[in-house]
This record gives C-alpha cells, structure tokens and sequence, in this order.
C-alpha cells in the first residue's frame, strides 16, 4: 500500500491536471453530439432555388473580396514615399470604403423593412409533424433568397449580418447563424429601396410562401416599414482564398403596382 502511495506521488502534477482536463473536453463533445437533433429535409425545388441563390451570392462576394486586398495593395503603394499623391489616396479609400460596406463589413442604416416570424399557435393534429407548425432555417433561408431577389442591399437576422459565408442550420430547437444560436421569434432586417416591400409582394415564391407557412400551418408573418432600419457589419472571418470576376447580377425590376399587404 504504500508502495502505491509513493508511486502515485510521484506522479507529475501536470499529467493529473491534463488527464482530468481531456476527460472533461471528452464529456463536452459527447453531451454537443447528443444534443444535436435531426436536420430538416427539403424539397428539391426549393433546395435547387437557394442552392442558385447562394452560389450567385458567393460569386459576388468573392468579387468583392477581391477588390479589397487589391485596393489595400495599391493604398500601401501609394503611402510609400515619393508615390502617388493625395487625390489617388482619396479615390482609392472611398473605392475601398464601398467594397467593404458591399462585403458586409461595416454597419448600415437605410429604408428597408423588418419581418417577423414565429411558431404556430394552432395544435399540432395526431396526424401531422410538429416541425411543420415551428418557424425554423428553412424559413429564414427562404425569406432571405426572397429579399435579395427584390433588390436588398444588406440583411440580418436577430443582429447577425448576413454574407456568403453564413450558415442558417437547425439544431436542436435553436437555429446557427454564422457562429451564433438563436432562437424564435427571429426578426429580419432588411435595408434596401423605398419599395422593397411591394418588390418583395411582387417576387415569385412570397405569395405561395404566406400562403403555406401562415394559411396552412399558422406560422406567424408579419411585418413593419419603419423610416429607419438598422444592420450590425458581419462579424464573421472573411479571409479570402480564391476569387474571381463574375458579371454583376441585374437588379429585378419595380413593381408597376402600388405598394399593398401580403395575404
């Protein structure tokens, strides 16, 4: 006995620490895994939409990107003594200025509209599925692809920017946004022109959208048109590692009709 007492305490300190630090670490990512619910299968139609929209977005973004570290390269050339001038600097930080603001990277106030959307209040019949009467990713992913269609210029949800790089995923019964869980009611804020809301009635897919999600399963939609509405910068990672020019998308066309309510 006191064999093993002696060969005990001649363990190192740092090696008990570790070992009790892994078995920790080991019990936290057992209890996240478990934690982790079944992800919400969708229709081909719809995945093949946002799919369209996503890689049109990433496109742009990848663009913009690009013009960043390339006016960051030519405003170091120009701060080197003896290059450049004053007027070239200027010109080169209000390009670099609304790269950014386009990638997301600084916070925006503007005309645009604010959506909310939230979990049925109607019973669940025995027949049907619980996940279909509760607002979740495929909602919001839904809504955004609507919004950048009918011309908005930068969007959040529940104060996270969205980018090409963000990720709108269900789990468990919260939803991730870029790095963040969130929870319904969630609330999108949209900036863009004074009409956006009358495009965004006119965009194909709003109608039958309402139609299902708040006729036919009692999900809550609603919206406002405040006179200002405000979008936090992205706050995500946008280290570029490959980019390349695409055409710029053609902005959709205003509505000819005067601006009315959703069903």
């Amino acid at each position: 006995m006191t064999t093993i007492g002696a060969r005990i305490r001649a363990i190192p300190s740092w090696q008990v620490t570790l070992g009790i630090a892994l078995l920790a670490l080991g019990f936290l990512i057992a209890a996240q895994l478990a934690a982790e619910g079944p992800r919400v299968r969708y229709t081909t139609q719809e995945r093949s939409t946002l799919v369209e929209t996503t890689l049109a977005l990433q496109a742009t973004q990848a663009d913009l990107r690009s013009r960043i570290v390339g006016l960051r390269k030519q405003i170091q050339d120009i701060e080197q003594p003896g290059t450049g001038s004053a007027d070239v600097l200027k010109e080169l930080n209000a390009r670099l200025e609304e790269a950014r603001i386009a990638a997301g990277l600084i916070p925006l106030s503007g005309t645009g509209i604010v959506l909310k959307l939230e979990d049925s209040t109607e019973p669940v019949p025995a027949d049907g599925n619980e996940a279909d009467y509760l607002a979740g990713a495929a909602d919001l992913r839904t809504v955004v692809a609507l919004l950048w269609q009918s011309g908005a210029e930068a969007i959040a949800i529940d104060g996270e920017r969205i980018a090409s790089p963000t990720a709108i995923i269900d789990i468990g019964g919260s939803v991730l946004i870029n790095a963040a869980y969130v929870a319904g009611p969630y609330q999108v804020f949209a900036i863009g022109p004074k009409d956006l809301f009358a495009r965004l009635s006119a965009a194909p897919g709003w109608e039958e959208f309402v139609r299902v999600r708040r006729g036919s399963f009692g999900i809550g939609i609603s919206w406002a048109e405040p006179e200002t509405v405000d979008v936090p910068a992205f706050a995500g990672s946008v280290t570029l590692r490959e980019s390349h020019s695409v055409p710029s998308p053609t902005p959709p066309a205003a509505p000819s009709g005067p601006a009315g309510s959703a069903p």
